[in-house]
């Protein structure tokens, strides 16, 4: 890897499949471009380890993850320097980013940044879901992709979304067993998604989605409707427990895995630490940063492309890459910057058209999202829903006043796992908007490092201060 410079024209964070399109871009057009992953390898989660998998039979994963070979190929012969293995913990509004590197910490300074970190997997809090044996479903697919590792011994899947599906294809196509999928999918998300459908049958997703599901049924016990769950074991998951709609009397499966999935949300850490504008969308049930067409924010040089500027799949992921890139580039290159702008406005408008279906349909229902009682909320802290609630029955407005009644959101994730939870128990607890509760004020370093890495930072007072903004 050549070394690390101070300055460059083009940052981008992530090597997903938006950050390796606006690299490749940036760099063709002959500017100096950066792209820092924390992987070991291009990718990000959607086309994790597709350069290196160990998995030689395609078929496993499919064509849709074999497609992000001739992104990351593209990317390799572009001209980008790639950093892996790359911790980016600070971003400021001068474009400064503190990353982390072998153990050791430096300042890069970029003219323009493309914040492409993608999504996280939506916290999904039932009780008992911090047992050894339950995980998320994109953990499991993450050793899947990476190290050819399935599940052994009795494995149920629960929540919805079309992830759910895609794991327990690809887990047959691996030689797993799948016991069950208990889909959490509401009655009423049918009625609220048919507005929708129209548009959903000239998407690229209807067919694909269709095939997904005969073939996962064909093999798999499907429970619908599924109302409540809860894992349950002594030292690790034994059995999960769950009841369906208008069918109160619990039910119980024994499980060795337990496979939770409803759903991802934007990855909005560091854009939000930056201090970028985000809201509160409706739909999709999360907070998003507000961009302008081409990925631009709130904070001048700094475009979010990706999924981490809303939901919208690996597809339309790459194109916002271009999107962003192309606004870049537009000044140096203003030809060739207007034309892949014009083909990714094309293709994102074609695959944005099965979207609000699929943000309809597969909406996670309240009593997953704000769980009660004794369940776990942040995990990091161990703080339960009910003390979040007893909380706000104290006169606590907001997340950042919860810190100091309970330390929510202060843990290693940093909010990761607990922020939208707490955002929404809130909201709901007071009777208002998940906006105007907000979210976590977020500040560097935004991901866990140590005292010997900051060492290894500049010295000055200056250069302190643009770090920890004091």
């Amino acid at each position: 890897m050549s070394a690390i410079r101070e300055q460059y024209d083009v940052a981008v964070i992530g090597a997903g499949p938006a950050g390796m399109a606006a690299a490749s871009l940036a760099a063709r057009a002959q500017l100096s471009t950066v792209l820092f992953d924390e992987q070991a390898a291009p990718g990000g989660q959607i086309y994790r380890s597709v350069t290196q998998s160990p998995l030689r039979d395609r078929s496993i994963l499919g064509a849709d993850y074999w497609a992000g070979e001739k992104i990351a190929h593209e990317f390799a012969a572009s001209g980008a320097q790639y950093v892996p293995r790359a911790t980016v913990w600070s971003l400021t509004p001068e474009r400064e980013i503190g990353v982390s590197i072998g153990g050791g910490s430096q300042l890069v300074q970029a003219t323009h940044v493309v914040i492409a970190t993608g999504a996280l997997e939506r916290p999904f809090p039932i009780p008992g879901w911090t047992l050894p044996g339950v995980m998320t479903a994109g953990g499991a697919q993450t050793m899947l992709k990476s190290s050819g590792i399935v599940p052994d011994g009795r494995t149920v899947l629960a929540g919805s979304g079309p992830l759910l599906w895609l794991l327990a294809w690809q887990l047959l196509n691996a030689g797993a067993s799948v016991d069950a999928i208990l889909d959490t999918t509401a009655r009423e998300s049918r009625a609220r998604a048919r507005p929708h459908l129209p548009a959903f049958l000239l998407s690229p997703y209807v067919w694909k989605g269709v095939k997904l599901l005969r073939e996962v049924k064909k093999h798999v016990s499907v429970i619908a409707d599924v109302a409540s769950l809860e894992a349950r074991g002594e030292g690790r998951v034994q059995s999960v427990a769950y009841t369906t709609a208008g069918a109160p009397t619990p039910l119980e499966l024994p499980v060795d895995n337990l496979l939770l999935h409803q759903g991802v949300v934007p990855n909005v850490n560091l854009a939000m630490s930056v201090g970028i504008e985000h809201r509160w969308d409706g739909d999709q049930l999360c907070f998003v940063p507000v961009l302008t067409p081409f990925g631009g924010t709130s904070v001048p040089g700094i475009y979010i492309a990706g999924d981490g500027g809303g939901i919208a799949g690996a597809q339309a992921a790459a194109w916002r890459g271009v999107m962003s890139a192309a606004d870049i580039v537009h000044t140096v290159h203003p030809q060739a910057a207007t034309r892949a702008a014009k083909a990714a406005r094309t293709t994102l408008a074609h695959f944005a058209r099965g979207r609000r279906f699929l943000d309809a349909y597969y909406r996670p229902a309240p009593q997953f999202r704000m769980p009660a009682g004794e369940t776990l909320v942040c995990r990091c802290e161990e703080i339960t829903a009910q003390q979040v609630i007893d909380t706000v029955a104290l006169g606590c407005p907001g997340p950042n006043q919860m810190k100091s009644f309970l330390r929510c959101g202060m843990g290693p994730c940093q909010g990761r796992l607990c922020g939208l939870t707490v955002t929404e128990l809130i909201a709901r607890e007071r009777g208002v908007s998940p906006q105007e509760v907000g979210h976590y004020r977020l500040r560097p370093p935004v991901k866990p490092i140590t005292v010997g890495e900051l060492a290894e930072l500049p010295k000055d007072d200056a250069a302190v201060k643009a770090v920890v903004r004091i």
